[in-house]
């Protein structure tokens, strides 16, 4: 395993010159004091080149040799933000020369190749996080505080909405939507962030009841709506709806009612409506322009990425890990079946 080092920034490889690639690579501009971007490793060096501009730093080399950057030792953590189709791939040689790895969601396309994933940095020791923003946003550390707080009183009702749009060039990319490049549609691909961020809150789903579909506004293999209902292993009911054909795009919204409060959160502020009448608000920090519905906050990012950083240094565990991320994969794994069979699935645990 490479030895994480003692002071000055770490080394981190961006493996992946998508759509996300600007997000981290502002994040990691802005975090220069402890991180060091060596390198960005696409399939197309040349092409990627421009996304130089977006790093306030020294310009990162960019290559499509993932041996040379699994071989270089001022290189000690790889944030891998491919398609999943090619995850494992990509982490085993990785792995293999010691290299800590933070994910951008999901892990994987499937609960078995997730698991895979985690095992294969279990053995090799190395550490293993998960990026899930969502969690880092104001609001969403506040609701954590107030659940953990114990003055909510038991939790009875839950409801995630992810009412997103994308049209039909989304789709067009290749392999967008499908199963063998992305797993599935709407929910591994965009609610995965909601569902990870409200079980953080409610604890585990236990059985799922669902139906999923691909609306006449897309054209794709898999789901552009998922819709269940949800029973949690905290006694709680709940509901999950899903899509990216509702237009216009709105923000992901997580409304918990406990005995004594019900709370809303998404991306812009926490209420917590008391049951006494009170009205309780706290809001998302002012952001520097807008925020479009593909593109995110590179603060969010560079929480986590921060996070992992300390993680990896300390030898702690990172804010999302692999095993905790897979009780989101397990509720979307589950509602696929259930709409398959058209019956209710338990969630294994």
């Amino acid at each position: 395993m490479t030895e994480p080092t003692e002071t000055g920034p770490i080394g981190i490889a961006l493996i992946g010159a998508g759509m996300i690639a600007k997000t981290h690579i502002r994040a990691l501009g802005a975090m220069q004091d402890i991180a060091d971007l060596k390198a960005i490793v696409s399939r197309n060096p040349d092409k990627a080149r421009p996304l130089a501009e977006f790093y306030d730093g020294p310009p990162p080399a960019f290559t499509a040799d993932l041996a040379a950057i699994a071989n270089d030792p001022s290189v000690e953590i790889a944030i891998v933000a491919t398609p999943p189709n090619v995850r494992k791939a990509v982490i085993e040689p990785l792995v293999r020369a010691g290299k800590h790895i933070l994910l951008e969601k999901p892990v994987a396309r499937t609960v078995q190749e997730a698991c895979e994933i985690a095992e294969i940095c279990e053995r090799a020791g190395v550490t293993l996080g998960v990026l899930f923003q969502h969690r880092v946003r104001a609001p969403s550390r506040a609701a954590a505080r107030l659940v953990a707080g114990g003055t909510l009183g038991a939790l009875g009702l839950v409801e995630i909405s992810v009412p997103l749009w994308r049209d039909q060039s989304y789709y067009d990319e290749l392999g967008r939507g499908t199963y063998d490049r992305d797993g599935g549609g709407v929910m591994i691909t965009n609610a995965v962030h909601s569902i990870d961020l409200a079980l953080s809150l409610t604890g585990p789903v236990t059985r799922v009841q669902a139906m999923t579909a691909t609306t006449p506004l897309h054209q794709m293999e898999a789901e552009d709506l998922a819709v269940s209902g949800l029973e949690f292993a905290c006694g709680a009911v709940g509901t999950f709806v899903a899509s990216t054909a509702m237009f216009p795009h709105r923000t992901e919204v997580i409304r918990l009612h406990h005995e004594n409060a019900s709370l809303k959160i998404d991306k812009n502020g926490l209420e917590v409506s008391w049951r006494d009448g009170r009205v309780q608000t706290e809001a998302q920090a002012a952001q520097a322009g807008p925020v479009r519905p593909l593109t995110g906050n590179h603060e969010w990012h560079g929480a986590v990425i921060r996070d992992f950083v300390e993680s990896v240094r300390s030898g702690g565990k990172p804010l999302v890990t692999a095993r905790e991320a897979l009780r989101s994969h397990r509720v979307i794994e589950a509602i696929h079946l259930s709409s398959q069979s058209g019956s209710s699935v338990n969630v294994d645990l």
